[in-house]
């Protein structure tokens, strides 16, 4: 549990254990996160004390912590959403009301799932440079607290007169891009908050990251990307081009800010990612795609 992400963690753990015992389940070991150890340290003590599963309670920073914890193991995940964004378990048609989170825990379909890795980071939701990065930067997490997602528009009109910087794109030791862009998002699945579907065909579970580079160069193709996205059009141009790899290598000049899953991880010239195919496994509600 991400302590700082419950509003009351001493009746939150109660809530969650008596849900656990009406399924029939023993009383959970519980542990903490801290800034120091976001999800993986508390993660590896469970594993070793022979967990059937393993339940992340907070926003995808905590995700995202238990699940580097979890790679490769064969040990599922659930999630009990309690940030602002959760947008790993909403891009999956998780529930957020904490039974309902609890069953699936307890009862849903283990279902493999993909995992992003930036610089050997990993990441279950997006890593991105420019502008998301700092529009995450520049949201409060006061602002966040009150009034959830829509802290991050004014994070958005901030920046969004930020220069752009030159970027290279290496898409699978191939393939070679090159542009003026003020953004480039790479994502495990595409949906943002709000509902904003900035990669319609990213999938958790084919083995490749969606690429997204926004390019606008006018106000006039400003309001092109925003049509773009409203619409979720497929379409491909030099504004809003979208691309799938397995493996990319990026090259910006001059240093950019970087992101990984919402945390910004400070200005860098590269950023090296690739997809570990089928390398979490995560409990879902019954039903859910394949």
């Amino acid at each position: 549990m991400n302590p700082l992400r419950v509003a009351d963690p001493d009746r939150h753990r109660a809530d969650v254990t008596a849900e656990l015992a009406r399924h029939g389940w023993d009383e959970p070991l519980w542990y903490e996160t801290t800034a120091e150890d976001p999800g993986a340290g508390v993660t590896a003590k469970a594993l070793a004390e022979g967990v059937d599963v393993v339940f992340a309670s907070g926003g995808d920073g905590t995700v995202r912590g238990c699940a580097e914890g979890l790679m490769g193991t064969g040990v599922p995940l659930a999630i009990l959403p309690a940030g602002t964004g959760n947008l790993l378990a909403r891009n999956l048609g998780m529930p957020t009301a904490l039974p309902e989170a609890v069953r699936v825990g307890v009862a849903g379909r283990t279902r493999a799932i993909d995992l992003g890795v930036l610089d050997g980071r990993p990441f279950v939701v997006m890593a991105g440079i420019g502008l998301d990065a700092a529009m995450a930067d520049s949201t409060s997490e006061d602002a966040k607290n009150r009034i959830g997602w829509l802290a991050y528009v004014s994070g958005v009109v901030k920046h969004i007169t930020d220069r752009p910087f030159r970027v290279t794109l290496r898409l699978d030791g191939r393939t070679t891009i090159r542009r003026r862009a003020v953004m480039v998002l790479v994502g495990n699945v595409g949906r943002l908050q709000g509902g904003l579907e900035l990669l319609p065909e990213a999938r958790p579970d084919d083995g490749l990251l969606d690429i997204l580079i926004l390019a606008p160069r006018t106000p006039t193709d400003w309001l092109h990307v925003a049509w773009h996205v409203l619409t979720r059009s497929r379409r491909h141009d030099r504004r809003a081009e979208r691309y799938t790899a397995s493996r990319a290598l990026i090259t910006v000049d001059p240093p950019v800010l970087h992101e990984c899953d919402g945390d910004p991880i400070g200005h860098a010239t590269t950023m090296s990612v690739e997809t570990r195919p089928k390398a979490l496994l995560l409990r879902t509600p019954r039903g859910t795609e394949s």
